[in-house]
């Protein structure tokens, strides 16, 4: 609705006197924005205000032009000029019924946008696999997945990406971590290492190992542990498990202690792919960055930073000229030990991107990685890529209550809850929504006992049921006999003039709006909310009015509306992928 307004006011600049338009250099967009008070029309626009300089009239004159300029349109029952030269637009019903009318006949493509022909690579959650998922990743992917599908139906070619952090320290600490659990379940009896993973989780894949590869990996436990730095809280607790991995490489040899990290590498990966497909989470790509290394992207990058002179020798390291680009810092890029670091693999990870021709590369992060986002800006620019090509959606934390207690989580010590547990508690459905409810730049307090209730207050729980509820108003209108023809209740729609329905029209032609808003913004709280206010209206309506009356125009009317709101309702569930039930 909104966008055909404009596009009337498009029309009418182009259609202004010749004396008027060649006062100013260019024709702005007009602002179409909707009214607070319905008694200020339906919409509003201030483009006479925004001309009235630049064309060096007044603009209540300008408005009046403008309005004289605006095609006949059937979807425009009056305007007005209105304080210093605003131009009220008053809709009429007709124009409302039409919107109806599209909804029911889209069916799951209205709030869709055409194609807007930007591509975009959203990479979200990307944990470490180094354990389950746990209620913080189910946040990212609630977020991550929702925010895809919201740029998806705004009309972008939206691709869906997970970064394996499959190299480095922690996968070594993960190896080492299953390697330990694998020789307690042959009966070896030592001191666990503060620095390691210890989960029960590792117990089941030790078990796993052991189920696969016998004794294979079995060593002498008191010649691993010999000669070892002490372990914390007594000794540094860093250094022991790097010379604990070192010792485990040599005793297993490179190809053995390989095998146990690629074992628990896959068990783990295989564990968080199940988990998401279960939760909704759709992943185009999971992206090794084992795949940066054997590939030569690391190397690449590297190379055109040297070739743009971007790269200088300090100290028998590699360092990055960051700070000629705004960071705040130059930053190490290969290390006196000849590794490169992950800030190697990540700016030559965010170039591969581009290269695969994204125009925009969106990173959904933790709130921790807000430093992170000037250093990779300034590593694209150095290698030639736009920095606005970079946008970054940092996600706040998740405080997980049960009967009032804040749950601790701390992946290295093994005590979390993970996103299976909590799935299994409060559903599917309850998890995505909640998840976002809240805007991503707010802490998330997530009440286990509201997203399990069966109440107006748990609000994916009324909308579900604003849902349920239609459907269970068209069981009884087949079980009454009564019938609903589409093209015989278009003909009778001006029978919707109650006060409950006019608000329920309007809530539901502002959904291609919102779905608009909420893509740009990066909000999908917005659709949430908008989603929950339509259902209150909903309910509201259905509490004061009788759908199936014996006046068949009046019930083919009404009828049309609620089938119309339980189809933006169920659209708008599934871009949050949440279920849209037909009985509760």
């Amino acid at each position: 609705m909104k966008n055909r307004i404009q596009s009337l006011f498009v029309q009418a600049l182009q259609q202004l006197p010749v004396e008027t338009r060649e006062k100013t250099d260019r024709l702005p967009v007009p602002e179409i924005e909707r009214t607070r008070d319905p008694a200020h029309g339906d919409f509003a626009c201030n483009l006479a205000m925004k001309l009235a300089r630049p064309c060096r009239m007044n603009p209540r004159e300008l408005a009046a032009q403008l309005i004289a300029a605006l095609p006949d349109s059937p979807l425009i029952d009056k305007t007005e000029i209105a304080g210093p030269g605003f131009i009220n637009i008053y809709l009429s019903a007709n124009a409302y019924h039409q919107q109806l009318r599209d909804i029911v006949e889209s069916g799951d493509a209205y709030g869709r946008q055409p194609p807007s022909g930007k591509k975009i690579i959203v990479e979200f959650i990307s944990a470490n696999p180094t354990g389950p998922l746990h209620v913080g990743h189910g946040r990212h992917a609630a977020y991550g997945a929702s925010l895809s599908n919201l740029l998806a139906a705004a009309g972008n070619e939206v691709f869906r990406e997970y970064y394996v952090n499959d190299a480095g320290r922690q996968m070594a600490i993960l190896a080492a971590s299953v390697w330990l659990r694998y020789l307690e379940s042959h009966g070896a009896v030592f001191a666990f290492p503060q620095n390691a993973y210890k989960g029960d989780y590792l117990r089941r894949i030790a078990d796993d190992l052991k189920a696969e590869y016998a004794d294979n990996f079995v060593v002498d436990t008191a010649r691993l542990f010999a000669d070892l730095p002490a372990d914390g809280p007594a000794g540094d607790k860093d250094r022991f498990i790097d010379a604990l991995i070192a010792r485990a490489r040599e005793t297993l040899g490179e190809q053995g202690f390989g095998q146990v990290l690629d074992f628990g590498l896959k068990k783990i990966l295989d564990d968080i792919r199940d988990d998401l497909e279960e939760f909704g989470v759709h992943i185009d790509r999971w992206y090794a960055e084992r795949d940066l290394h054997n590939g030569g992207a690391i190397d690449g990058a590297l190379k055109l930073l040297r070739a743009n002179n971007h790269v200088y020798e300090k100290d028998g390291a590699v360092w990055f000229r960051a700070t000629d680009f705004g960071d705040e810092k130059d930053r190490v890029v290969v290390r006196e030990n000849g590794q490169k670091t992950y800030f190697a693999s990540d700016i030559a990870y965010h170039l591969e991107k581009r290269q695969r021709g994204f125009d925009l590369l969106l990173d959904v992060l933790g709130a921790d990685h807000h430093g992170y986002i000037a250093r990779i800006r300034a590593g694209l620019e150095a290698m030639g890529q736009p920095g606005e090509t970079l946008e970054v959606r940092l996600m706040q934390f998740v405080a997980l209550f049960r009967g009032g207690r804040k749950v601790q989580m701390s992946t290295r010590s093994g005590e979390f809850v993970t996103l299976r547990e909590l799935r299994s508690e409060v559903g599917n459905d309850a998890a995505r929504f909640f998840y976002v409810f809240r805007s991503n730049d707010q802490h998330l307090d997530f009440d286990l006992e509201l997203a399990k209730s069966h109440s107006s207050d748990n609000p994916v729980y009324y909308i579900q049921y604003a849902h349920a509820r239609i459907c269970s108003v068209l069981q009884q209108l087949s079980d009454k006999g009564f019938d609903w023809q589409a093209e015989r209740a278009w003909g009778h729609l001006e029978r919707l003039h109650e006060q409950h329905e006019k608000a329920l029209i309007v809530s539901l032609s502002r959904y291609p709006e919102v779905i608009s808003l909420a893509a740009q913004n990066r909000a999908p709280h917005t659709l949430a909310h908008y989603l929950r206010d339509l259902a209150n209206d909903f309910h509201t309506y259905y509490n004061a009015h009788t759908f199936l009356v014996e006046d068949q125009d009046l019930r083919d009317a009404r009828i049309a509306l609620v089938i119309a709101v339980r189809q933006v309702i169920a659209n708008g569930l599934a871009i949050l992928g949440v279920s849209a039930p037909e009985s509760m």
